[in-house]
């Protein structure tokens, strides 16, 4: 998945604990294996490679988070998209100063063969098929929650009652540290991304954050993160930094994307129109937007708006 999976886990004793962890970075490492967009043996480039051909037939696992994609972005008209790899490759997300977006005609042809409507599953066979040449999935924007949750029932069937699972910010967690406290998950500083901004105490939940501050490239004063709008093609703007709280971290994965291409006005609005949904943004010009259930904790002084 290209990106860097943390456990920790509560056992009674270190060799329990080793087990259960090898096993559990196992599961991440097989659901990669299966559903990545690098790996040349996956069922998603076998469907890929397949677009405009035939239908493909897939596991059970790959058709199942598939369909569940699909459904989010029925929710979010479209805000969340697999097919968003279907765009030509027109920016470069390397932290530099560029002169320029590219030219509109290019963004918009760029666009064309996106379309998550267009994707045809047929449940009695199992098959997924992409009907235009060019077309192509990728499931990155909620590979690693899916992992994470896969993951966690595998640590359970291996006794585990607590832990802390961490996707490069996808994280979820269960029951109580070794000391018998709520975990601690911090959100980060965009302006300063080794320092943490705000933190919350929970337990039995996902905690997901997604922020612009490390793919990025700028325009003038501009700052353009690596989520692209499926509907425009153009990266998304208006927000630094996206937090999600909810008990399902694969839906928290998705929904972080949601709210970035959403951004800080309709975003908010989608959230708080879910239930057991919490998210706390901090948008372009560093204001603090939170939903009207988020509770956080400030290191230091913030502007925090309850629309």
């Amino acid at each position: 998945m290209g990106s860097r999976f943390t456990f920790t886990v509560v056992a009674p004793d270190d060799s329990t604990g080793q087990r259960a962890l090898r096993a559990g970075l196992s599961e991440v490492q097989r659901i990669d294996h299966l559903m990545s967009f690098w790996d040349s043996t996956s069922e998603v480039v076998r469907i890929n490679r397949m677009a405009g051909v035939r239908p493909v037939a897939v596991s059970p696992e790959t058709f199942d988070l598939i369909n569940r994609t699909l459904r989010l972005s029925r929710l979010s008209d479209g805000a969340f998209d697999i097919t968003f790899a279907s765009a030509d490759k027109l920016y470069k997300f390397d932290r530099q100063p560029h002169a320029g977006l590219p030219d509109s005609a290019l963004v918009r042809a760029s666009v064309r063969r996106i379309g998550w409507q267009k994707i045809k599953l047929d449940p009695a066979q199992h098959t997924m098929y992409l009907p235009e040449k060019g077309m192509r999935i990728n499931l990155a924007g909620i590979l690693q929650g899916y992992g994470i949750r896969r993951a966690k029932q595998v640590l359970e069937a291996k006794g585990i009652k607590g832990g802390l699972l961490n996707g490069s910010g996808d994280i979820y967690c269960w029951g109580r540290q070794a000391d018998g406290s709520l975990w601690r998950v911090a959100i980060g500083d965009p302006d300063h991304p080794r320092s943490v901004a705000a933190w919350v105490d929970v337990t039995d939940v996902a905690v997901v954050t997604a922020g612009n501050y490390e793919q990025y490239f700028t325009v003038g004063s501009q700052v353009y993160g690596h989520i692209i709008n499926p509907h425009t093609g153009y990266p998304s703007i208006g927000l630094r930094s996206v937090t999600i709280i909810c008990p399902d971290v694969e839906l928290a994965d998705g929904l972080d994307e949601v709210v970035f291409v959403k951004g800080p006005t309709a975003g908010l609005a989608f959230i708080n129109g879910l239930k057991n949904v919490d998210c706390a943004l901090i948008t372009d010009d560093n204001r603090t937007l939170v939903s009207k259930g988020m509770k956080l904790n400030y290191y230091r002084g913030s502007a925090t708006t309850h629309p």
